[in-house]
């Protein structure tokens, strides 16, 4: 299978989760297609004594390093189907979408409260395998907030060398914006979405050069995705 990539220069202005603020030059490869994975041979690794998919959602590989750009797979907004705003293409849209399944495959940016892609928040998306726009292969679903936790905490250390080192081999896929669409932390950061939501927000798993949190943020963002098996 052919490899159809963009080959990207440029600045990172990133803050890392311990509040330091740092500026990198970077050229990043990104997979363009939905056609750069194989995304019906569903392969598994155990961890933490749960059964994981063993890539990311659109990844065209398992991880060979922290920053393989052939393993970081799509980044979707919280609570969406994989409708094509997933790959990193996607152009965006700032017309939000009155129903849970938008008729096009946009990214669709917001630059205000409460930062969603839906206009009317639904806290039912993504819960469980046969919950609405679940993304995830049958039989699979988004992890809990309180599974990613105890996923986090069975990694050797809280940081991104110890996602890697985990079987689930994590990866700085970076992420995508709410407000424009445009990439932050490709290579330094990795952003993995939850089914957990808490008020207007959802929680995820993030982990940079130094720390690992679970926290919660905007749903609009475009985060990765990892399934677990129900």
């Amino acid at each position: 299978m052919k490899l159809k990539v963009l080959i990207v220069s440029v600045l990172f202005i990133y803050s890392l989760l311990s509040g330091i603020s740092l500026a990198q030059n970077k050229v990043v490869v990104i997979p363009l297609v939905s056609d750069d994975c194989d995304c019906n041979n569903i392969q598994t690794v155990t961890s933490a004594g749960q059964v994981w998919m063993d890539r990311n959602l659109g990844a065209f590989r398992v991880a060979q390093s922290e920053d393989d750009y052939q393993a970081y797979g799509w980044l979707y907004q919280w609570g969406r189907l994989a409708d094509g705003h997933e790959i990193r293409s996607s152009p965006t849209t700032t017309t939000l979408s009155s129903g849970d399944m938008p008729e096009h495959g946009d990214f669709i940016t917001i630059s205000s409260s409460p930062y969603d892609w839906r206009n009317g928040q639904n806290d039912n998306l993504w819960q469980g395998v046969s919950g609405t726009n679940n993304p995830c292969p049958a039989g699979f679903r988004l992890p809990t907030e309180s599974e990613w936790e105890t996923e986090m905490n069975s990694w050797r250390t809280q940081d991104a060398v110890g996602a890697f080192a985990s079987p689930l081999k994590l990866v700085a896929a970076g992420q995508r914006r709410h407000s424009d669409g445009g990439f932050d932390g490709i290579d330094i950061n990795g952003f993995y979405w939850s089914s957990t939501v808490i008020a207007t927000s959802a929680y995820y798993l993030g982990f940079t050069l130094s720390n690992a949190i679970t926290y919660n943020t905007l749903r609009a963002r475009g985060y990765s995705v990892r399934c677990i098996k129900d």
